[in-house]
């Protein structure tokens, strides 16, 4: 028994203390308190600890805190007993949805932000989201042509009543800014990437506003010419893209068609109601699709908030020849501290075979909130808090908005500033990893595509926010959230090998995975 001991005690310090060379800690920028970034420039920037197997009867934790810790990394040893009565019981018999991934936008913001580096900065960047030593990010979006993260409006065919489309072309932005960008996080991640793309507008000359901003919509009705140039006008994008190496995963037929409904509305938009946008995939857009051979393309309806989830979800998936063409329903999270996360619940027991995928998401964009607050923990919790209620009730994934934006929250061309988990100042030819972008790592780079999420209930009332998780692999995933002043004391417990006795710090988040060998 004395030697058992020993041996589990030894190994225990072997993993904690032995760190490959590789792996470099966050070089602090406070910020005033308990806040801080993290620095990346040309001589350092800080590698996330890779996730392998630490042996039989060990299981890994990465921990991020309001007071200092960053996706840290440690192995620690099961226990056959829990050492409280708060206990967590994982029950992998019991599952939910599978998971797509998690990602961000690929913005022309992003790519102007990007690009302001050196290039050896450059590479850091992308290799924090998509390389096996960053965040592995398996999900991208991508703005059919401008939107308000772009420095003017434009898409890629301003030729007036080209209804064959014979002058489009992808723009100077794709080129410079999207696309270099996408085949460089193409070519460094060890995982597949999913990419789909996202209309905000359509040509000016196609829209009943003669604009593509403002109060607006197509012109005329599904099945007319402007709907068939409209539907054709995603099968040139998906070309133009395919023949740039990149195969898109998914479209969404339009972003926030409730926008193009406002008046004066600032920037790009186009209005849709529920009726025309499932006329539209029945008589346009579906067949397009089918016919130019992009029928396993991942369509999503919507692409807007809670609020219209129910109404959208019933006009469009109830129709069983526009349901044939469509995959899932795609959600922004900007309403939801205000509509209730019941609402997916609902959408989904109506529709369980349509998955729900959150496609958008920021901080700061309200007129009132600092566009750009570094170091802020609040936002990484927000996050974390409205990640974890989303997938406890069936979304599949979160994307989040632009992958960097520069130190005032841009450019963008209508000043619709907010905030990124990566900032770049230019100046000081260095980025700044806030700590939402640690948050986003606790999800992306441990739930991988095709995990399922389990059941797992506590035993009494906590107030750790959690959510379970089982990879292709086999291996089990938990992510704990802890929101409030104190450090809660804790244990989960999976029957197949043991209890994770554990322990949360005040303001943290802890990602736990274990193997059954």
């Amino acid at each position: 028994m004395f030697w058992k001991v020993f041996l589990t005690c030894f190994c225990w310090l072997l993993i904690n203390t032995v760190k490959p060379v590789e792996t470099t800690l966050c070089s602090q920028k406070n910020l005033g308190g308990d806040s801080f970034v993290c620095v990346c420039n040309s001589d350092y920037c800080d590698t996330v600890e890779p996730n392998g197997n630490p042996g039989k009867n060990f299981f890994n934790r990465y921990q991020s805190s309001k007071h200092g810790h960053r996706l840290n990394y440690t192995a620690i040893p099961f226990e056959k007993n829990a050492t409280t009565d708060n206990i967590f019981y994982i029950n992998i018999s019991v599952t939910y949805q599978s998971i797509l991934g998690f990602g961000g936008a690929f913005t022309d913001a992003a790519g102007i932000n990007i690009l302001s580096l050196p290039v050896d900065v450059q590479e850091k960047l992308i290799q924090s989201y998509y390389s096996p030593d960053g965040i592995e990010y398996t999900i991208g979006r991508i703005p059919m042509a401008s939107c308000d993260f772009s420095t003017h409006p434009y898409s890629y065919d301003d030729s007036p009543m080209d209804f064959s489309l014979s002058n489009f072309s992808l723009a100077m932005e794709d080129l410079k800014y999207k696309i270099p960008i996408i085949q460089k996080a193409l070519s460094i991640s060890s995982r597949e990437i999913s990419i789909f793309g996202s209309p905000w507008s359509a040509p000016a000359w196609m829209k009943t506003n003669n604009n593509m901003t403002g109060r607006g919509s197509l012109i005329g009705q599904p099945g007319g010419k402007y709907f068939k140039t409209w539907a054709n006008y995603f099968i040139k994008f998906l070309d133009a893209y395919k023949s740039h190496n990149i195969s898109l995963w998914g479209l969404t037929a339009q972003n926030e068609p409730t926008d193009g409904e406002i008046y004066k509305f600032p920037f790009q938009a186009m209005g849709w109601t529920a009726e025309m946008q499932r006329d539209f995939i029945i008589q346009d857009l579906g067949p397009a699709l089918h016919s130019n051979g992009y029928q396993d393309i991942q369509l999503m309806i919507m692409d807007d908030q809670r609020l219209v989830l129910p109404e959208w979800t019933s006009v469009i998936l109830s129709d069983k020849t526009a349901s044939q063409y469509i995959a899932g329903t795609a959600i922004h999270w900007y309403t939801d501290k205000i509509f209730p996360s019941e609402l997916l619940t609902y959408a989904h027991d109506k529709f369980p075979d349509k998955f729900i995928f959150a496609t958008e998401a920021c901080n700061g964009d309200l007129p009132w909130e600092k566009h750009v607050d570094l170091g802020s923990w609040e936002r990484a919790e927000s996050y974390s808090h409205y990640i974890l209620q989303d997938l406890n009730h069936w979304v599949t994934g979160w994307t989040d908005w632009n992958i960097a934006l520069d130190m005032q929250g841009g450019p963008n061309w209508v000043s619709n500033f907010v905030d990124s988990p990566i900032i770049v100042n230019a100046d000081k030819s260095e980025f700044y990893k806030q700590p939402m972008f640690y948050a986003l790592g606790h999800f992306s780079k441990f739930v991988l595509p095709g995990s399922k999420r389990v059941d797992i209930k506590p035993n009494g009332i906590s107030s750790l926010e959690l959510a379970a998780f089982i990879l292709p692999d086999s291996s089990k995933v938990v992510v704990v959230l802890n929101r409030s002043d104190k450090e809660e004391i804790f244990s989960i417990n999976d029957p197949a090998v043991g209890f994770i006795n554990a322990e949360i710090p005040a303001h943290a988040i802890q990602t736990y995975i274990w193997w059954n060998n």
